[in-house]
């Protein structure tokens, strides 16, 4: 447990720290992603992006568990 907590840790780390090059990807802004925007604020939700990263996530994981 202590080393998936610390492997969770410095990846959260590295996104972090790389977010900036991430969003220039186009993270973030993927199609499928909502958006609202109104006169008086906007909402969103990045869907897509959530269910790439999920899968990433996953893939790794079990890489790193065979």
């Amino acid at each position: 447990m202590q080393r998936t907590l610390i492997i969770l840790g410095l990846a959260l780390v590295a996104a972090g720290l790389l977010w900036p090059w991430l969003t220039k990807l186009g993270f973030g802004r993927l199609p499928g992603d909502i958006r609202i925007e109104g006169e008086n604020g906007g909402f969103y939700f990045p869907i897509v992006t959530c269910l790439v990263i999920s899968v990433v996530l996953s893939i790794l994981l079990w890489i790193f568990r065979r």
